[in-house]
């Protein structure tokens, strides 16, 4: 990211949405003790107020909330089989269309949790972007039972394949979302195959970024499977470093792939133009936020994250058992004190 042109931001409601956020997440009591402890350290309220720099609070808090959401989601599910996840996914859907309604007693607490989510952002959000973000997100979930399908028989993808679906599992689409709550945005618009090739490209940035950032910590739980360096080292027969550089690489040609796109859009003569300037705005500078947290959180590097992004040098965590997670949520932070350790002696 060295060369992108848009830079680091963080909102300046940060540090109060982030209180509020985070107890009003800990209420839920979603996670064990050491599993918070473990959620709390990834500081998810960061990515959305790198995310969202000039987000006004309410939707700030949004956005955070947001997060957690997507994070939550994700620790639930991915230590299921696709029959579990499944189950799981039909109720956050349920939650989202109908966000009035009272959970059951006894349900998984994925429904409160987004159903809470949904019904304050409906408040504030305009009709098309809580539109956009249903279909997105939908997208995202039916992705995250494939993506089950696929742990439980084992099965690792093409590079085209996993690209594929990556698009969907990593969730950025749905993220975007939040730039659109204050606007109306038209369909024709949003739609159109410009836009959509835009949109398209920072999804890319954004998951080849996470799963450079996220390999040592999921080779590590066994869970690399679903991730673009297995795919590429499986594929083209590279090792880690190998797979690492073409990466970064297709990285480089998405980049400018997006900047030469860009300069596309004002052929659509469109009176959303205004619109489409800040969207593009802001969706670039949710690839720089995604980069920044990465090494700014704890949940990929413990604490050395600045020194690793200095050195580029990451330490191989050992193998760890996690056959014996629980159902409750594991929160897949890198073990802190093998990385820590292994950085110090570097």
């Amino acid at each position: 990211m060295i060369n992108w042109p848009w830079p680091r931001a963080i909102n300046p409601h940060f540090e109060d949405v982030k209180t509020e956020v985070d107890a009003s997440f800990r209420d839920f009591t979603a996670l064990g003790p050491e599993s918070q402890e473990a959620f709390d350290k990834c500081d998810f309220a960061r990515l959305a107020a790198l995310a969202y720099p000039n987000a006004p609070r309410d939707h700030l808090r949004i956005g955070c909330e947001l997060m957690n959401v997507y994070f939550i989601v994700d620790e639930y599910t991915d230590i299921e089989n696709a029959a579990v996840t499944k189950e799981m996914v039909d109720i956050v859907l349920d939650a989202l269309h109908d966000p009035h309604k009272t959970r059951p007693e006894g349900e998984c607490i994925l429904g409160e949790i987004v159903r809470r989510f949904w019904a304050r952002a409906i408040q504030t959000a305009s009709s098309s972007s809580q539109r956009h973000f249903l279909d997105s997100y939908t997208a995202y979930l039916r992705a995250v039972v494939v993506e089950a399908r696929d742990r439980e028989h084992s099965h690792c993808r093409s590079i085209d394949d996993y690209l594929k679906l990556r698009r969907d599992t990593c969730g950025a689409k749905s993220a975007f979302a939040i730039y659109e709550m204050g606007m109306e945005f038209p369909d024709e618009v949003f739609y159109h195959p410009i836009i959509a090739e835009l949109v398209q490209c920072i999804v890319e940035l954004i998951l080849i970024d996470n799963d450079m950032a996220s390999y040592n910590r999921e080779q590590s739980t066994g869970d690399e499977n679903h991730n673009l360096i297995t795919a590429i080292m499986l594929e083209l027969g590279l090792d880690r470093s190998g797979a690492m550089a073409w990466a970064a690489r297709y990285h480089t040609e998405v980049e400018k792939r997006f900047i030469d796109g860009l300069a596309q859009v004002p052929s659509l003569r469109t009176s959303c133009t205004d619109v489409l300037v800040k969207y593009f705005d802001g969706i670039a500078t949710w690839a720089r936020a995604n980069h920044c947290w990465s090494y700014e959180g704890q949940r990929y590097f413990g604490t050395k994250g600045t020194e690793i992004q200095r050195s580029r040098l990451v330490p191989l965590l050992p193998k760890v058992n996690c056959s014996n997670a629980s159902s409750a949520a594991r929160v897949n932070v890198a073990d802190l004190s093998n990385i820590d350790a292994a950085v110090h002696r570097e």
